[in-house]
């Protein structure tokens, strides 16, 4: 087939196939501890373990990460090294998340239940996450080409994403709650998800086409010590993934449990204002996903990330406004405009820095000999993985030092009754609203300041390192590419 359909085909084929990825991903790393804590009554050791279940598992990535891409770079079959795992991690992750959203275990039970899944959860994915990612850099060698596959994709992973922010909330929480209550609503999403992410994934198996050059060498044997030299003798890649980190752990806190906590006590327990809030909130991040590639063409990556920091903070000090309006409409508005603006700045980072990322695959043969790319692409979803293990810990301990768990406690013995058939939906909806008007002032204030503070900063101080120790730009990157062309 002709280079350039081929190139056109996989410019489609091979986006579309994130859409139910990422929706597992919300579902799993956005909404999982808030499944938990408004279906299960949770003691404060109950709550301690999970969330060192969730950092240890985490954990366990930083190694099972890096590991993955040193064996999909030694796969070798017909179907390419990254479609195999592809398939087998999809499968294999809807197997764990129907699962884990819908066993009736309680208490301790729930807990070792839990431990099993999210440990089998942090393999199956990372089998798909780093495979398909993995994938880029042998889509093409050109910088303008992989800008455009990078920006699609996660323009794709975007709409996966504002997909399953929307529906999940309306769908699990209020009086829309698919079965009737929030424990069922879960269950639900979780087997329609399931069933979708592989579906989509059949896109970009049978439709992309891959450069497989290297099918034909003989796979180099696994080598702990390769990966660790890959990854700390690449001192742009080293740097990166510190700017990455910061900037993934405080982007997502808000997304990560404690921004719809926050509505939920001060607004009311709808799921649809979330998903409000969300789907507002990530409106402006679609326009940016679409044309990225021209927009950093006109106003380059260092000129384009101060702009975005400005326009970040500013969205965040609109957050911080919100709260003098107090639990009224117009004050939910002026929070969700305020996150629209801070996310659209979160986000672009986002962007520059996965292409920052995989542009030292290009660095790294340059310095080496080697292009290491699924060792190198494995860095991204483990750094993702360690980010959502620290907004765990963030969440939980901001849980505990404000009470929370005092008010979602009672509001899972609600939703349970309701399961149970001894109180009605309406009478549980009434007896929630009553329970949450009682919550304090300083506690609502304090989820606000920790969401919006903490990624603020991180924002800032990513901001502040790329600039000083990222020096792969686009001319240093172009002539390291023509060197290794000539």
């Amino acid at each position: 087939m002709d280079e350039s359909k081929v190139t056109k085909r996989n410019l489609w084929c091979f986006p579309a196939g994130t859409i139910g990825r990422d929706m597992v991903y919300v579902l799993v790393a956005n909404f999982l501890l808030t499944y938990i804590m408004f279906t299960r009554e949770l003691t404060a050791a109950q709550l301690g373990a999970i969330t060192v279940i969730m950092v240890a598992a985490r954990i366990f990535d930083a190694l099972n990460d890096p590991i993955m891409g040193n064996i999909i770079e030694r796969t070798r079959t017909k179907y390419g090294k990254f479609k195999p795992w592809l398939v087998a991690g999809a499968v294999s992750t809807t197997a764990v998340i129907i699962f884990l959203f819908n066993t009736n275990l309680k208490g301790w039970s729930f807990i070792v239940a839990f431990g099993i899944s999210y440990f089998a959860f942090s393999i199956t994915y990372t089998m798909n996450d780093i495979s398909y990612w993995g994938m880029i850099p042998a889509l093409s060698r050109d910088g303008g080409a992989r800008d455009t596959f990078t920006s699609r994709a996660t323009l794709f992973a975007g709409i996966g994403n504002a997909l399953a922010s929307i529906a999940i909330p309306i769908f699990t929480t209020g009086a829309m709650a698919l079965g009737g209550t929030t424990k069922s609503g879960y269950g639900w999403m979780a087997i329609i998800i399931g069933i979708l992410a592989p579906a989509f994934l059949l896109f970009t198996v049978f439709g992309v086409r891959e450069n497989r050059d290297d099918m034909n060498t003989p796979p180099t044997p696994l080598s702990f010590k390769k990966i660790v030299k890959t990854i700390t003798g690449n001192d742009q890649l080293m740097w990166i993934s510190v700017c990455f980190l910061i900037l993934e752990t405080g982007s997502t806190i808000i997304g990560g449990g404690i921004g719809a906590t926050y509505i939920y006590f001060l607004y009311g327990y709808n799921g649809g204002l979330y998903s409000t809030f969300t789907l507002v909130g990530l409106s402006a991040t679609a326009l940016l996903m679409m044309f990225y590639p021209s927009i950093a063409k006109h106003f380059g990556r260092e000129r384009l990330m101060t702009i975005l920091l400005v326009l970040s903070l500013a969205g965040y000090t609109m957050m911080l406004g919100s709260r003098f309006l107090g639990s009224s409409m117009t004050g939910f508005w002026m929070l969700t405009i305020g996150y629209m603006f801070g996310s659209l700045g979160a986000f672009g980072y986002y962007l520059i820095m996965m292409i920052s990322i995989l542009n030292t695959v290009e660095y790294n043969q340059y310095k080496f000999g080697t292009r290491d790319e699924a060792i190198i692409a494995s860095l991204r979803p483990f750094l993702t993985k360690m980010a959502s293990a620290l907004v765990v810990v963030i969440t939980s301990v901001t849980y505990i030092v404000f009470g929370v768990t005092d008010y979602t406690n009672q509001i899972s013995s609600y939703e349970n009754m309701a399961a149970a058939g001894t109180i009605s939906d309406t009478q549980k909806l009434e007896a929630i609203d009553a329970l949450l008007s009682k919550v304090s002032v300083n506690q609502t204030n304090g989820l606000l300041f920790v969401m919006v503070l903490m990624s603020a900063v991180m924002l800032f101080v990513s901001y502040v390192i790329y600039r000083r120790k990222y020096t792969l730009n686009e001319a240093e990157y172009d002539r390291i590419c023509k060197e290794l062309n000539q």
